[in-house]
């Protein structure tokens, strides 16, 4: 995970933050309250989810989200599981298409299962599709 993923930033004027970091929010808050047939079929979980980019930039989102919509007392849990925690998580558990396609919760982590997008050099000047 990059610096960026864990930036601190004040989530309100004069807020402060309720969890250290993205790894304290995911260990202490997201973990035990997620509770999912993780199987690998229909879901799966990498119990070493920090060595995956877009999973430690999802969550890191997903704990500055809930940093700054936890302060909102009417509707800022159910904003949060709607529309952060529910597309996140179907995306990050999903068995075809997700960063732990290759990683399972019993049988632990796969060290750069899959290859990053690829990219052509830019060029400027060049033609734009």
């Amino acid at each position: 995970m990059t610096a960026a993923t864990g930036a601190r930033e004040v989530p309100a004027e004069g807020a402060e933050f309720h969890f250290a970091d993205v790894f304290a929010f995911v260990s202490e808050y997201l973990a035990p309250t997620i509770r999912r047939r993780l199987n690998g079929t229909s879901a799966t979980w990498c119990p070493r989810w920090w060595e995956h980019p877009e999973a430690g930039a999802r969550l890191a989102a997903l704990w500055l989200a809930w940093e700054q919509l936890r302060l909102d007392p009417m509707l800022g849990m159910s904003t949060w599981w709607l529309h952060h925690a529910d597309p996140h998580l179907r995306v990050l558990t999903d068995p075809d298409t997700g960063p732990f396609g290759a990683c399972s919760p019993r049988g632990g982590h796969t060290a750069h299962p899959f290859d990053p997008l690829p990219v052509d050099p830019y060029e400027p000047g060049g033609t734009r599709a």
